[in-house]
């Protein structure tokens, strides 16, 4: 049963324009991310390693969490249409089913944002005439970015679970980001859901997460998102077709 419902949640993002949201952003962040390494080349002068940590730093805090946001604020907008919220708590589907199959697509879409961002990112070096190997880290980095990017996920579904309007929880999203820079900034990056994408791509350096703390960073992921079901499944068990047509 758990696979149908996943399979009905991809079909809705068949044509979505949720995929205008993936182009825009994905190359918006690779480009500024060029942009700011090729105006600093005095200074970043550690090739490939420079301009990742341009790159992944723009789209980690400034455009992916918004689009991640995009994707989830899409999920629920159906649902919270006329009365497809009725419909929807009809089903004879139990309701952490119903949070799981939109988590599920999200966190495809969030490795398929990664792949992307890492196709850019050595389309960008090439355009910038950087040659020679690429780091070796770069798909332990991208992993761990989808990885945070499904906890993102987790959060902006029960957000937009929880407010009917598109626009606000993007918004949050926008504002997550901007919260997520700052704790990272104090080192409270893995106490902040918004801040783990940054620290799984190593936007500051090669060392921003050092190896011992890989546990800690998979454990948080998995601590964000596991919240954020599980008070979404509470919501859906409280929010019956009486109340939410009230």
């Amino acid at each position: 049963m758990f696979l149908k419902v996943i399979r009905a949640e991809g079909i809705k993002l068949r044509r979505a324009p949720v995929w205008i949201a993936f182009c825009a952003l994905t190359a918006l962040s690779n480009a500024m991310g060029m942009f700011n390494y090729a105006q600093n080349r005095a200074t970043l002068v550690d090739g490939w390693y420079s301009l990742w940590t341009q790159v992944s730093l723009f789209g980690s805090f400034f455009f992916l969490p918004p689009l991640l946001g995009v994707l989830c604020a899409y999920q629920w907008r159906l649902e919270h249409s006329e009365n497809n919220w009725n419909q929807l708590m009809t089903l004879p589907v139990p309701v952490w089913m119903l949070f799981g199959g939109k988590l599920a697509v999200a966190a495809g879409f969030s490795l398929l944002t990664m792949l992307a961002e890492g196709a850019l990112f050595v389309l960008a070096g090439w355009l910038a005439g950087l040659r020679g190997a690429l780091p070796p880290e770069l798909p332990r980095w991208l992993m761990m970015g989808a990885c945070a990017g499904t906890c993102v996920c987790a959060v902006q579904l029960l957000l937009s679970m929880c407010i009917r309007s598109f626009a606000a929880p993007v918004g949050m999203a926008l504002l997550g980001g901007v919260l997520g820079l700052a704790m990272s900034s104090m080192g409270l990056g893995l106490w902040c859901p918004y801040a783990l994408m940054a620290l799984g791509m190593n936007s500051n350096g090669r060392n921003m997460l050092a190896e011992r703390q890989y546990g800690a960073f998979f454990a948080a992921c998995a601590a964000f998102a596991a919240l954020a079901w599980t008070l979404a499944a509470w919501r859906l068990k409280r929010r019956d077709v009486v109340t939410h047509g009230q």
